[in-house]
């Protein structure tokens, strides 16, 4: 360990630098003897602290009193097995030891409380006559007075002939602050209160405790999330934790006489990729509990008669046993269910006519919350469909604790780049120039799972630099690997979130661009645009919808699609007739409804309904329409999504007179008109926009064109009359005009000179 691995940090955060007590490196050896086992001081020979009293080193996370022993070695530190575990040292490991200075304000350096657990160093090797709590509290107010210890500390004491385990739970300082996820430690003192725990299970015989209440340990360790690997997740962290398990905290006997009853499951429910099983694997390693078990939906099926509710059964087992025989102070079981809802729909949704899957709900539903419910078990569900499950699994006393695990903000995005990165940063494989900051602020709309995929990506672009496509198996230069900002550039461009822009069904609207032909378009588009501004600025205001409407070619969709495109919504689709090729009539309300439903999911969406007729299957003949589709769109125009969330509506018609007695252009909060080109100076800046006409051609060119024409129809026009003409030559009148009359936009008849007609 070198000397920067042993910085000592102060209960304030503050680096505490040596005071110039050792200047030498020391070895870490044993113990001088088996009497020190259990004072939790560590050693070294007295001329290193003569005529010095009460010092303290900080060794890794930990601080020790220092006490000098004549059988200690110069320059060697004398540890014992658990603080050297602690410490991670090991024997003969050398290291400069740091002094440890206490903080000057006596109430940040005192401890006011502090909360143990007790257990036999050995394993089972438990006292035959128990462990009397009064007499171990006693114990520790003489041996470790005057001693610093530090949340999740572990000590080592002599009860008895028998060596027992202190972990530290929890503590409080004398000044009243408490920073359980952070680290913290404290002196004690005579005035300090302890209280003393078991760990839940145990068999060890703890007696005594009326005056010192049972704590029970329901963590392994500190709720430091980034570590655990996960990021972007500390509200909902928040929220399972003080639903869930603040109750489980507390002393059995305090739950028995207020009547409470722990929550038994816990609902994780939200978009692929989001984090659902990463949070239920990793609370199964963080609490103190029996081995989880976990279970995948479909592992449950079984084509045999009473076999799947069997399997639901034997996942209940041992919780069942344990609570026979130990009753409250039964230990937690963790059940973990990975994609509940193959097991749970609905009941009487299922076609098969088993009936297999309202038997294993009602199984379920018997063990949660039946007449012999248990009060030691604890489930975990995760579904992306949460809308699938039964009902009555969602009501209090069954998973009444349902968090939706939703895509990460900036700061958790921030957190998930920092987890996946910091293998990186320890191997210095990423360059300086790599700021995660700027990478979180360009990943919107990316889960956990996407992100993760974007790392992977620019290691991939790293990576591929070293190796000679042409000679693999040439030998490679590991040093020069290093994971640039370019790298992540270039995986960005290659790897997109599902909840993001849909670039490939909008790159057919997009490639041409716009023309701003002249101030009624200039007034059009700032119209609709303005619109996504104030849904983004609005206090008041979550869900707005714009129907343009105008003749066909009037560039109604490709208006929609740029402001779309342009407003900077992490979330834009769009739905058109013919993404809907193929499906049957529920097949496409379904698809429709489903890209609103991913919507929801998103801080800010914009959705493009694009030809609207179409999409309900109008036609003139009858007249008639997909009644279905058009209930499906006029209730997701006006459904809500989550007070914090923002919706902007874009569709398009041709035919507002057909919609209006379908009462759809009611259903829309704005209608604007888009017309068609009739204005000639608006249909000159069109010409020379394109640049492909002679200026001195441009007044000829507008003395055939009709008195009105869609911009689109106008542009294909312009691209028929390119292709007549010579490769490299602009575009003449006379080829102008006869596309024109082809594609039925020009009456020879009208010309007022014959000599404008071709």
């Amino acid at each position: 360990m070198s000397e920067g691995d042993s910085k000592g940090v102060g209960m304030e955060g503050q680096d505490t630098m040596p005071k110039g007590l050792f200047e030498a490196q020391f070895r870490v050896s044993t113990l001088p003897g088996p009497a020190q086992i259990g004072s939790n001081r560590v050693y070294v020979h007295p001329d290193h602290i003569s005529g010095l009293s009460e010092v303290f080193i900080l060794v890794g996370e930990f601080v020790y009193l220092v006490e000098g022993h004549a059988k200690m070695e110069p320059f060697n530190l004398g540890m014992n097995a658990v603080q050297r575990r602690d410490c991670k040292v090991s024997s003969n490991m050398e290291m400069m030891l740091v002094q440890y200075q206490l903080p000057s304000t006596e109430k940040k350096a005192y401890l006011g409380s502090i909360a143990f657990e007790i257990e036999p160093v050995t394993k089972g090797r438990y006292p035959v006559d128990g462990v009397d709590a009064k007499e171990v509290l006693a114990l520790i107010h003489s041996i470790f007075n005057r001693q610093v210890l530090t949340y999740g500390q572990s000590i080592v004491m002599d009860y008895q002939g028998t060596n027992m385990m202190l972990k530290v739970l929890d503590m409080l300082l004398a000044d009243g602050s408490h920073a359980p996820s952070g680290l913290q430690r404290g002196l004690l003192v005579p005035s300090t209160v302890c209280t003393l725990g078991k760990p839940q299970g145990s068999l060890l015989n703890l007696f005594n405790v009326e005056k010192s209440r049972t704590v029970t340990s329901m963590f392994k360790k500190m709720l430091d999330f980034e570590s655990l690997g996960i990021g972007g997740l500390d509200k909902e962290f928040s929220e399972i934790f003080r639903r869930a398990f603040a109750s489980r905290i507390f002393p059995p006997d305090i739950i028995k006489k207020l009547q409470v009853h722990h929550v038994k499951g816990i609902l994780l429910y939200g978009p692929p990729g989001t984090g659902k099983t990463l949070i239920a694997r990793q609370i199964g390693k963080m609490l103190n509990c029996r081995e989880p078990k976990v279970v995948n939906g479909p592992e449950i099926l079984s084509k045999y008669v009473g076999e799947s509710e069997k399997h639901v059964r034997e996942l209940f087992a041992e919780a069942e046993e344990e609570q026979k025989t130990a009753g409250d102070e039964s230990g937690l079981h963790l059940i973990i269910f990975d994609e509940i809802d193959a097991i749970t729909r609905s009941r009487g949704t299922s076609r098969d006519g088993t009936g297999v899957h309202d038997s294993i709900v009602n199984q379920l539903l018997s063990k949660i919350d039946g007449v012999d419910a248990l009060n030691n078990v604890l489930i975990i569900g995760m579904t992306n469909r949460r809308d699938m499950l039964d009902e009555a699994l969602l009501r209090p006393g069954r998973f009444e604790v349902q968090v939706e695990i939703g895509l990460p903000d900036e700061v958790g995005r921030q957190q998930i780049f920092r987890i996946h990165t910091k293998p990186l940063r320890e191997a210095s494989f990423l360059d300086v120039d790599v700021d995660l900051d700027i990478l979180a602020s360009k990943t919107k709309n990316y889960s956990g799972a996407e992100i993760e995929g974007v790392v992977k990506s620019a290691q991939s672009f790293a990576f591929s630099r070293q190796v000679d496509m042409k000679n693999p198996s040439k030998p490679i230069n590991a040093d020069d690997l290093m994971v640039t900002s370019e790298d992540f550039d270039s995986a960005l461009q290659e790897v997109h979130p599902a909840f993001g822009v849909d670039q490939d069904d909008f790159e057919v609207f997009l490639r041409d661009g716009l023309i701003h032909y002249g101030r009624r378009f200039e007034h059009l588009w700032e119209t609709v645009t303005t619109f996504a501004k104030q849904l983004h600025m609005s206090q008041r205001t979550n869900l707005l919808s714009v129907l343009l409407e105008g003749p066909r070619g009037s560039g109604k969709t490709t208006l929609a699609a740029h402001a779309a495109f342009e407003s900077g919504y992490p979330f834009v689709k769009i739905i058109s007739p013919e993404q809907m090729v193929g499906f049957s009539e529920p097949g496409r309300a379904s698809r429709i409804a489903k890209v609103f439903d991913d919507a929801y999911k998103s801080p800010m969406s914009v959705i493009v309904l694009d030809n609207i007729e179409r999409l309900i299957d109008y036609v003139d003949i009858g007249p008639r329409f997909s009644n279905p589709i058009l209930q499906t769109i006029m209730i997701l125009l006006k459904k809500r999504p989550k007070l914090e969330r923002k919706l902007l509506i874009i569709g398009t018609t041709s035919h507002a007179d057909i919609l209006r007695p379908m009462e759809m252009l009611e259903a829309f909060n704005v209608v604007v008109h888009v017309p068609s080109l009739a204005d000639l100076e608006d249909m000159r800046n069109v010409l020379v926009d394109t640049e492909l006409f002679e200026p001195s051609d441009i007044d000829a060119a507008l003395k055939v064109m009709p008195p009105t024409i869609g911009i689109k129809q106008l542009m294909l026009v312009i691209e028929m009359a390119q292709s007549k003409s010579p490769e490299g030559s602009k575009v003449s009148v006379g080829h102008f005009q006869q596309c024109l009359f082809d594609c039925g936009c020009f009456d020879p008849s009208l010309a007022k000179d014959p000599s404008e007609t071709f």
